[in-house]
């Protein structure tokens, strides 16, 4: 079934004007060619699988029925919007897919018109969505809006700010529930098949309408009316929520019958006013290994297609995500204070065999970053000693909490901070290139940021014995190999450590960028300071190094702007020091997705450029003192 090299539907649709000609009988074929090379493609680039197998006919039914891209079909987080992309002329270039200047894993304006909004973060479609229908409303164009909303996506609360706002308001706009984990699959059958047809029909919004218009006059007749029209689609469907909240509410139909799709977009496409379509559908789709493990193939690297087993697996050691979670145990066993907290990032952020010991002290959240950040805060008020699981680039969405809730109120929180720095394919909007700079202007933050696995685990140890908020921030994907140490001991507080003694030049690495450090300095002579503290900054070690070297340079997998070699900078300044400083970390742009080892040399932080821009510095160096200046590049 996985084995065809050429397909005669699919490789006739180049545009959704491409598809909109065949006729309907043919969609269903057309849907198995689709599903058949979206397998086959990531089976050898890797990228998220399951998500997207899940909703074929759902994105054949979307542009058959709508006039892409004039209609905006507005995608929620983008790991479903491969089959999307295939449909909407860049089927040929699948093969570059979260690969330097390839295609990117999410939706991307800059890609496609076709791609009407950039995401990568959950729960934003339904306000983006409302924001084009109402731009629609104010132009006075009849342009049709959907937004296409995942139910985990539907936990956070962004979304049910866009549903209420939409409700409120009564734009054209149809909101879609891809539900594939809810309960509420039993109920997709002929009843509620036929069901959908006949609310989604013109006869039941016509009725509906003219009800409304006749029984208005009659206040306790219409309130009669309205009630029992509630309570008998409540008894078998259940989208009493989501007409409260305004909508007309149809479903839960088949995601993977096409037909009933096609009859029931058709219809919702005519109605005007806010429309609310449920529709179920099975993650993994046509492939067994990614429907008996969804999660697993949620997102993936390349893998054997017969098999479903992953072609990777060079790693020698334990990824810091690894480290974390074994430490997170081990403090637990020691602690019963411990509170293990992640929204919806169980597996990503190691916590899986934390939530099978404890689960009593784990909650997942759901994507509700807000939430689990004062839901932490509130348990520190009464004794609890929690730990906020959770990637840089997603604590960004609870900056109001972290400093409101925590640090105004000098909380014991510990933020497990993974993916800090660059993360490669997954590009822009997963990269953690601004934690440094936002935490170390919040009072009463300890920062650290390891420059191993064993150091990792100690910072965490040390972050939770402080009596106030700490944040240990570790890049994805694993460390230089150094073994772990299962004793644990708190490290002196904003203390850095000597790594290598020099002469002439001084580097102060931070994090990841302590084994390139020594790369380099084996080369140039140069002595290696291992930061460890962002914040608390060891200003007596700064000013030391600073006075005994001709050159300083700062290194961070971080915005260089407010980052941690500003630190340094305002440290230099304060005491009136005036050694020659560069300060090397990401640009002042959004870094592109690309392997993460092209994306640090693009950035001038690799091994090999590290040398050639200190090499350069002594090539220019005057007997004029060089002030101190930012390295972009």
């Amino acid at each position: 079934m996985l084995t065809p090299t050429h397909y005669p539907l699919l490789e006739t649709v180049d545009t959704p004007h491409d598809l909109r000609k065949l006729p309907e009988s043919q969609l269903a074929a057309l849907a198995h060619e689709l599903r058949t090379f979206l397998i086959q493609s990531l089976s050898v680039t890797g990228g998220h699988l399951a998500a997207g197998l899940g909703t074929v006919e759902l994105t054949i039914a979307l542009h058959y029925v709508y006039n892409t891209p004039d209609d905006r079909l507005v995608w929620d987080v983008g790991h479903q919007t491969y089959p999307h992309k295939i449909l909407t002329g860049r089927r040929t270039q699948m093969p570059s897919l979260r690969k330097k200047e390839g295609l990117a894993g999410f939706p991307k304006r800059s890609e496609s018109p076709y791609d009407t909004f950039g995401v990568g973060h959950s729960s934003t479609s339904v306000s983006a969505a409302l924001g084009m229908a109402l731009a629609a409303r104010q132009q006075g164009l009849s342009r049709k809006v959907v937004a296409i909303i995942g139910d985990g996506a539907l936990t956070a609360g962004q979304a049910f700010e866009g549903l209420n706002h939409a409700g409120d308001i009564d734009p054209d706009l149809l909101v879609i529930l891809n539900d594939n984990e809810m309960s509420i699959s039993p109920n997709v059958g002929g009843m509620s098949q036929y069901l959908a047809r006949v609310l989604s029909g013109k006869l039941y919004s016509t009725v509906r309408e003219g009800s409304k218009k006749v029984l208005g006059v009659m206040p306790p007749v219409w309130e009669l009316a309205r009630r029992a029209e509630e309570h008998m689609k409540g008894m078998i469907v259940p989208g009493t929520l989501f007409e409260e909240m305004g909508f007309n509410y149809i479903g839960p139909i088949d995601g993977h019958d096409l037909p009933a799709l096609l009859k029931t977009l058709h219809n919702l496409r005519a109605l005007k006013g806010p429309q609310f379509l449920h529709v179920v559908t099975k993650k993994g789709k046509g492939y067994l290994p990614a429907e008996q493990n969804p999660c697993f193939y949620h997102g993936v690297t390349p893998f054997n297609l017969e098999t479903g087993k992953t072609l990777a697996g060079t790693a020698s050691g334990p990824t810091y995500t690894q480290v974390f979670g074994e430490w997170l145990c081990d403090m637990a066993a020691l602690d019963e204070r411990l509170i293990g907290i992640t929204p919806a990032m169980r597996e990503g952020s190691g916590l899986v065999e934390f939530s099978q010991r404890y689960p009593a002290r784990y909650f997942d959240v759901g994507i509700a970053e807000q939430h689990s950040v004062t839901l932490a805060a509130g348990m520190a008020c009464d004794g609890l000693k929690p730990v906020v699981a959770i990637y840089s680039t997603f604590l960004q969405r609870a900056y109001d909490q972290l400093i409101h809730d925590v640090a105004i109120q000098n909380l014991p929180v510990l933020f497990a901070i993974d993916r800090g720095g660059l993360v490669g394919p997954d590009g822009p909007t997963h990269a953690g290139s601004f934690d440094l700079s936002f935490l170390r202007c919040i009072p009463n933050m300890v920062i650290m940021a390891p420059a191993d696995e064993n150091e990792c685990r100690q910072m965490l140890y040390t972050g939770f014995q402080h009596n106030g908020p700490a944040a240990v921030r570790y890049p994805r994907g694993t460390g230089p190999g150094i073994a772990l140490q299962k004793s644990m001991t708190a490290l002196p507080l904003g203390k850095a450590e000597l790594r290598r003694l020099g002469h002439k030049t001084a580097i102060l690495a931070f994090g990841s960028m302590v084994t390139p450090a020594l790369q380099a300095a084996e080369q140039l002579d140069a002595t290696v300071i291992n930061m460890r503290f962002i914040k608390p900054l060891d200003e007596e070690t700064v000013l030391k190094i600073a006075r005994e070297h001709d050159l300083l340079v700062t290194l961070e997998e971080n915005a260089v702007i407010g980052g941690a070699g500003s630190a340094i900078n305002e440290c230099l300044i304060a005491h009136d020091v005036r050694t020659p400083t560069i300060n090397l970390g990401l640009p002042d742009t959004f870094t592109d997705h690309g392997s993460r080892e092209q994306l640090l040399a693009e950035c001038g932080l690799d091994t090999s450029s590290i040398i050639s821009t200190i090499n350069a510095h002594f090539q220019t160096e005057t007997c004029q003192i060089t002030p101190i200046r930012v390295k972009s590049h």
